[in-house]
């Protein structure tokens, strides 16, 4: 187990970094902020010159690869590090100086247990992407098939777990001071860290979420998944299809190669709803550069390190959140917020969704570059306070997801109106699931499924309940008021007890 002292010798050294990058002046001014957290922060700055405008992003990058996801995944929860912050912390791009390729050679081999001439005819020195836990290589397999070789950089693992020992002990010393620090559950936050990065460290899983992915998209057929090369994936390495495209975030290129991004910003749109709501699992990662325009104005994903999934009963609460929302049906919004315990029962209904139009009616109508992105989520996040809600970490990934997309699509094409685009596919999907032909096939699949759990039923009670065995049935027995009675009593009745069977057991021998 690491030493306090440890963990707040590299909390002051992070924090040195931070308050040079003037990441710190945010949590100081905070009146929420505990005490003990403040006068930390000040003690890290002591002596740094701090930028006028905060760098949180090259802060983080500046600490390192752990810091950068831990900043990816502060990203998703405005309501703890605020607006600006959040806005900042989306230009981690996870881009590092990439490790040298005798070292990566070294560890695919390893990986592999054979010769990279066995499995690659060609593969390129110079990686085409290197981040924070793993970097791409161009290669072409024996068969004369282009494929992308993503490798885990060497020693990652350690230092991980090093860093997210500290951040564990980290927040639990600031959740356990309660307040505004409690309710906003910084533990949870660290723990959904943690098994980002776990599913993010262990390349087979990555590749497992890449053909899922893939299955439960054969729907939009124009949302590609690259296919994942299963004889040349291990746990450190990952091989799969390579992908020829012009990446989202280069918007001139694609216009110069005639796509149509007003289409590309509404496929976007349907193939994120219907991960998220038809299907319940999601790329979680959907910034630009993951995403690839292909011929024909389709597109294409890569990365699927984090991915969300999410009940159906959620996904039905999610899909009657947001077409209240674009119906203007608040108090609808309101009752399910109760209805899914995000919202405390002691709360009024109708005052909640009163809270709920004062925030949405605004934005209606309006495409997202007409909207006060940062005035609508002050907003929400004082109505979170106002109505006691905490964090739910189901939600966490989603709504991280959902800033990205509306980021990208509202590039590609500015004024698209993310309500207007997302109204058609929820409406069908709320008819689809909840209409009466969807209610009756529950009941109909639910009662059958009653109907053969029967017989087992049946056995177990015949097993808890046997027939009576050979000796006759026992008379009933006279009630008889019990008297509790004291310590030396007790075993007075005990031997009188004792005594009458030793007397009766005589006289049958007799």
């Amino acid at each position: 187990m690491t030493a306090p002292a440890v963990h707040l010798w590299r909390l002051l050294k992070w924090g040195r970094t931070l308050a040079r990058h003037g990441a710190l002046r945010g949590i100081e001014r905070d009146r929420n902020t505990p005490a003990p957290v403040r006068r930390l922060a000040r003690i890290a700055r002591f002596g740094a010159r701090v930028p006028t405008v905060p760098r949180y992003a090259d802060a983080l990058q500046a600490i390192g690869p752990a810091a950068i996801k831990l900043g990816q995944t502060l990203a998703t929860r405005p309501d703890l590090i605020g607006e600006e912050a959040t806005h900042d912390l989306m230009r981690l791009q996870d881009a590092l100086p990439p490790v040298p390729f005798a070292i990566i050679r070294d560890a695919m081999e390893a990986s592999f247990g054979r010769p990279l001439e066995t499995l690659f005819s060609e593969i390129e020195e110079v990686p085409i992407g290197a981040a924070s836990i793993a970097q791409v290589h161009r290669a072409t397999t024996l068969d004369g098939k282009r494929v992308a070789v993503k490798v885990l950089r060497p020693g990652i693992e350690a230092e991980f777990a090093r860093a997210i020992d500290t951040y564990e002990w980290a927040a639990a010393q600031v959740e356990g001071m309660g307040g505004e620090a409690a309710r906003l559950r910084p533990r949870l936050v660290i723990e959904t860290f943690k098994r980002w990065t776990a599913r993010e460290l262990d390349l087979r899983r990555e590749a497992a979420s890449a053909s899922e992915l893939s299955e439960s998209m054969e729907a939009e057929p124009d949302f590609t998944v690259p296919a994942i090369d299963w004889q040349r994936t291990t746990g450190r390495v990952m091989t799969l299809e390579w992908i020829d495209g012009i990446k989202l975030s280069n918007r001139d290129a694609l216009i110069a190669a005639g796509h149509d991004t007003e289409k590309l910003a509404h496929l976007l749109v349907r193939a994120f709803l219907r991960q998220a709501i038809s299907e319940g699992f999601f790329h979680a990662d959907m910034h630009q550069g993951n995403l690839f325009a292909l011929p024909g104005d389709r597109i294409a994903a890569i990365d699927f390190g984090i991915m969300g999934r999410i009940d159906r009963r959620a996904r039905v609460w999610l899909a009657e959140i947001l077409y209240g929302l674009i119906t203007g049906n608040y108090r609808r919004v309101a009752e399910i917020h109760f209805e899914a315990g995000y919202v405390p029962p002691h709360h009024n209904v109708a005052e909640f969704a009163t809270a709920l139009r004062a925030v949405g009616e605004p934005m209606r109508g309006l495409p997202v570059k007409d909207m006060s992105v940062g005035m609508m989520l002050d907003s929400l996040f004082n109505i979170t306070r106002d109505f006691d809600m905490q964090t739910q970490p189901h939600l966490l990934l989603l709504q991280k997801t959902m800033v990205m997309v509306e980021g990208v699509a509202t590039r590609l094409h500015p004024d698209i109106n993310l309500w207007d685009s997302a109204a058609p596919f929820v409406r069908e999907w709320i008819r689809t699931e909840l209409g009466p032909e969807a209610f009756l096939a529950d009941r109909i699949s639910e009662d059958l499924k009653t109907l053969a759990r029967l017989p087992k039923l049946l056995r177990n009670i015949e097993r808890h309940f046997p027939d009576p065995g050979g000796a006759p049935p026992a008379p009933p027995l006279r009630e008889i008021e019990v008297v509790r009675v004291g310590g030396g009593w007790r075993y007075f009745v005990v031997a009188l007890l004792a005594a009458g069977a030793g007397a009766a057991v005589t006289f049958l021998l007799a």
